[in-house]
């Protein structure tokens, strides 16, 4: 064969090849595209993505007063902004939701207790009400079962320390009436710890946790109450994570590395709740994902879909694939990314971490896996400590800050 034409062939390979490839790479990418939604709905039917935060009770207070009689959760509530219905909840594959059982800072020294009774009592009532949808459950097992048998296991979580009015006893009985998680603080300080805000100011109230806010953390290890790190100071998390024997949780908190907003998480906690075992589910609003607003006008920013799995991929980064979960605040903030607009969306987002590279292990573990571990974790703890643990019976003092002269405190004393 002469030398010209073996050129020709070698050629003629090569072109070939060429456009073998250019044909192949956008069809496998395409095949990958279409695989990543198909893919994430299989991981979601067999391990349930549990939300660490949804506000829907809160929408009830305030757009019904608590009224569910007078609206079907079949169709679209009739308040502004909605991002939580059942049909949405069924399309975006929830299989377990912690009902955040709200009240506002206002009602701290006044009728905290009374409101947060309302919350978990609107809580119970939608459960009951829909009870082809929802199972109310206070475990990880019940969560599991729930998830197994097609239903949206559903939690509660009490957002706000003050909703215990500084009382152990309080604590208790709101943990016989199923909550399972308190945030330490919501966006004020408690007579015992300080709040996020607290990180701006340059003399914070108590630096941290006071003496019997560290006991009010001890009880909550030993009841076996997940212990909620969103919302509160840098200073608080440290002094929670010095204390605590079990695993926490942030419920809905972001990276503070990717948005400097004093309401997410820093490198250095991350790394703690790395040694801890605990879980950091990441939060949706826009000024926690987006912050400060870029190139846009809005008050609150912009923020996609893509930018909340940045946060994911930096906390797995330097908290580990097993830190990471959702925790999309959802009906509890006011804008959200585009592409997240409700529940719905949530199959969209495990879509965007399986594109990202997330191995089945890694993304199973944000859906659910990892909330589960640190629940089990902290009934594991709670067991343990049963035999010679006895609950805390330590009050607040009376004869400092806020509780000095208030008027709405009546007193019984021993003779």
């Amino acid at each position: 064969m002469d030398r010209s034409r073996l050129i020709f062939i070698f050629v003629g390979v090569g072109i070939l090849a060429a456009i073998i490839v250019a044909i192949a790479v956008p069809v496998s990418l395409n095949n990958k595209s279409k695989r990543s939604p198909e893919l994430a709905r299989q991981y979601m039917r067999e391990t349930p993505l549990i939300d660490g935060h949804n506000d829907l009770p809160y929408q009830f207070k305030k757009g019904i007063n608590n009224q569910l009689q007078t609206v079907n959760l079949n169709e679209r509530p009739p308040w502004d902004p909605t991002h939580t219905d059942i049909p949405r909840l069924r399309d975006g594959l929830v299989g377990a939701q912690f009902w955040a059982a709200y009240t506002s800072c206002d009602s701290q020294y006044n009728d905290a207790v009374m409101h947060i009774l309302d919350q978990i009592d609107v809580i119970k009532r939608m459960v009951q009400m829909y009870p082809e949808t929802f199972d109310f459950v206070t475990t990880a097992e019940g969560i599991r079962d729930s998830h197994e048998n097609g239903k949206i296991a559903s939690l509660i979580g009490v957002e706000g320390g003050h909703n215990i009015d500084s009382s152990m006893a309080s604590l208790r009985m709101l943990y016989e009436l199923g909550v399972r998680y308190m945030t330490v603080t919501h966006s004020c300080n408690t007579p015992w710890a300080d709040n996020w805000l607290m990180d701006e100011e340059t003399t914070p109230e108590h630096n941290g946790l006071t003496d019997f806010g560290k006991d009010v953390i001890r009880e909550m290890n030993r009841l076996g109450m997940l212990i909620d790190l969103s919302h509160v100071s840098v200073k608080t998390m440290n002094d929670v994570l010095d204390i605590v024997t079990a695993p926490v949780m942030f419920s809905h908190t972001s990276a503070y590395e990717l948005c400097n907003h004093y309401r997410n998480a820093p490198n250095s906690i991350l790394t703690r709740v790395k040694e801890n075992g605990g879980v950091v589910m990441v939060n949706f609003y826009t000024k926690y994902i987006n912050c400060p607003p870029q190139n846009v006008t809005a008050d609150d920013g912009y923020a996609t879909l893509a930018q909340v799995a940045d946060h994911m991929d930096h906390i797995k980064l330097i908290c580990g694939w097993e830190c990471v979960g959702f925790g999309s605040d959802y009906d509890g903030v006011g804008t959200v990314p585009e592409g997240l607009e409700d529940v719905s969306k949530f199959p969209d987002l495990v879509a965007e971490l399986i594109e990202r590279g997330w191995t089945e292990e890694e993304v199973k573990g944000a859906l659910g896996n990892n909330l589960l571990r640190v629940f089990d974790a902290v009934e594991e703890e709670r067991d343990a400590l049963a035999a010679d643990t006895l609950p805390y019976e330590n009050t607040m003092p009376r004869d400092s800050g806020a509780e000095v002269n208030n008027t709405c405190r009546t007193y019984v004393y021993n003779p």
